[in-house]
């Protein structure tokens, strides 16, 4: 490519060198780097237990030589199946070390979940904790995978501070599973009684995968992403490079995502430990508990889902929370409607950004400016190092003009290696270095990237691209909505027509000719929903991602129904 594909080359933000060095090292290397650095620094406040770079750092070893005495060796399959607590982190950091591979886990998995991607990653130990709705399930996989050899478990009592965790004991014995005896489970504090002197590894940055990160599965059976340690280091020195007038010693970055989730892993957990900030960690994300950790804790950072900023937008509580310590907002993981990141901006004063990526990129491959100009809409421009190119849809080998719709290719350092045991689906998505993304957008003439819709989302109607995010920002424009999600459902007459599933702000109502009326200036004819369902609650991802698949499976279950009658 030239400059005159690549004009976000003349229109970057101020301060930032799209041709600047990108730092790639072991991921270990970087939190001993920071822990050498600051090694009293506070590194995570969990509920007001608190550990410092050195002593997370200690741990770190401690668990890295834990893992190679149980036999891990360079490519042994460990698998996280934990909420955002400090064993996170430790485990995390203490199996690359160990030079295993780390597979996450969604804890909310059913047992069905876990056996699949155990087995599919070929995971011979599990790390998960000794609560009842997390270790009995995994446990289970024990005898029903054929590669799962132990499982490590974390108890939940020995992170809180004193006096909470003798509470926790008393109050929340429910809560605890009765954990197993036998040699294949192991417990924490076995796993962490040494010396903390591991082994040697050595790290091939661009062939030695670091993290299986599956994607969500919503085509079908999900696919682990390899993600290299050049991967995931180096999309963390574009984002130390993106953060103009970062002060990484004072920062504090809120982690109410999932760190199995790559957003959460890559912005909060890996992008802390290299800048040297603290991490402000909580087991779930909860409205009031979120709000009251931000006034009282002050963090800087806060990456967080479209859902979690609306839902802060129509918090009646907003008031009594002072929000003015965070600086920068990042909204990744979904589509950020715009009137959302208005209100947000407007009742609380801070600046949130849209950013884009996918499992397969690390995840960040895009981001509005933090300081720079932040086009209504966009995805923003790449990051250092990273370019992006619009393909025909019809045609993929031929690129498209300026302004012009196609599907998103994605190149640079932090695209993944493939996916694992998957030759077709990787040689389909990776060509000569680009990934396509399955996602549709265009770029403007200054480099700026607006995304229209996944592929797989598109609704064919009468012959037309009806696309579901362009109908979800016009319904976003009612001010009673409070969430929407728009499908494709079979229609006899055009094919596939827009059904939008649509919640309500608290004490609103409305009908559907009604929300029909308001639209008619907003949507051409073949846009408007055929139908428009309201819901109390609409379906969600672990991370609080609105979710179509399960009103897919809804509606095709309803179509089934009519055919069978």
């Amino acid at each position: 490519m030239n400059n005159s594909t690549q004009p976000w080359r003349h229109h970057y933000p101020a301060g930032i060198d799209w041709n600047a060095s990108i730092g790639r090292q072991p991921l270990f290397e970087t939190l001993e780097a920071t822990a050498n650095r600051s090694p009293d620094k506070t590194a995570i406040d969990f509920l007001d237990y608190c550990l410092t770079y050195g002593e997370l750092l200690e741990q770190v070893k401690q668990a890295a030589k834990g893992l190679q005495e149980m036999g891990v060796t360079k490519g042994t399959r460990v698998g996280l199946c934990l909420p955002n607590t400090p064993y996170s982190v430790i485990c995390y950091y203490g199996a690359l070390r160990a030079g295993a591979t780390v597979v996450n886990y969604n804890p909310l998995y059913v047992e069905r979940e876990l056996a699949f991607q155990i087995d599919d990653s070929e995971t011979e130990i599990m790390i998960t904790m000794d609560l009842e709705v997390l270790y009995p399930k995994v446990a289970a996989m024990l005898s029903q995978t054929k590669s799962l050899k132990k499982v490590i478990v974390c108890p939940m009592a020995a992170i809180l501070p004193k006096i909470k965790s003798v509470l926790f004991r008393l109050l929340k014995r429910k809560d605890l599973a009765k954990i197993d005896s036998g040699p294949e489970i192991v417990h924490f504090a076995d796993l962490v009684n040494n010396a903390g002197n591991p082994d040697p590894v050595t790290v091939d940055l661009d062939n030695d995968v670091a993290v299986l990160q599956y994607t969500g599965g919503t085509t079908g059976r999900p696919k682990g992403a390899m993600l290299s340690q050049g991967n995931l280091s180096a999309n963390v020195s574009q984002m130390l490079l993106w953060y103009v007038d970062l002060n990484p010693e004072d920062e504090k970055v809120l982690g109410i995502l999932p760190f199995f989730h790559v957003f959460a892993m890559t912005a909060v957990m890996n992008f802390a430990v290299a800048a040297g900030a603290q991490m402000i960690l909580l087991p779930r994300y909860e409205l009031g508990q979120t709000l009251a950790t931000i006034n009282k804790k002050k963090p800087t950072i806060f990456p967080a889902v479209p859902t979690i900023y609306a839902a802060i937008n129509q918090s009646p509580d907003l008031s009594k929370f002072d929000l003015s310590t965070v600086r920068f907002c990042i909204s990744g993981g979904a589509p950020l409607p715009l009137e959302v990141k208005e209100t947000f901006e407007r009742l609380t004063g801070c600046r949130l950004v849209e950013g884009y990526g996918l499992s397969e990129t690390a995840p960040v491959a895009t981001c509005n400016a933090m300081a720079d100009t932040n086009k209504p809409g966009s995805i923003g421009q790449v990051m250092p190092g990273t370019e992006i190119s619009i393909h025909d849809l019809e045609a993929p080998h031929e690129a498209m003009a300026v302004g012009e719709r196609g599907e998103v290719w994605i190149k640079g350092p932090q695209v993944m290696r493939g996916y694992l045991n998957r030759p077709e689906e990787t040689a389909d998505s990776l060509r000569d270095g680009w990934f396509r993304t399955g996602d549709v957008g265009y770029m403007d003439d200054e480099g700026h990237f607006f995304l229209v819709d996944r592929l797989k989302d598109l609704i064919l109607c009468s012959g037309y691209n009806v696309y579901p995010r362009m109908v979800e920002e016009a319904i976003y424009l009612h001010p009673s909505v409070a969430e929407v999600t728009v499908i494709g459902i079979d229609d006899e007459y055009r094919g596939q027509s827009p059904k939008a599933f649509v919640k309500l702000k608290d004490g609103e109502q409305l009908t559907e000719s009604e929300m029909k009326s308001f639209l008619e200036d907003k949507l051409s004819k073949i846009e408007m929903p055929s139908e428009i369902e309201f819901r109390l609650e609409l379906p969600k991802t672990i991370i609080g991602k609105l979710s179509k698949k399960e009103l897919v499976a809804e509606e095709a279950e309803k179509q089934q129904g009519s055919a069978a009658s």
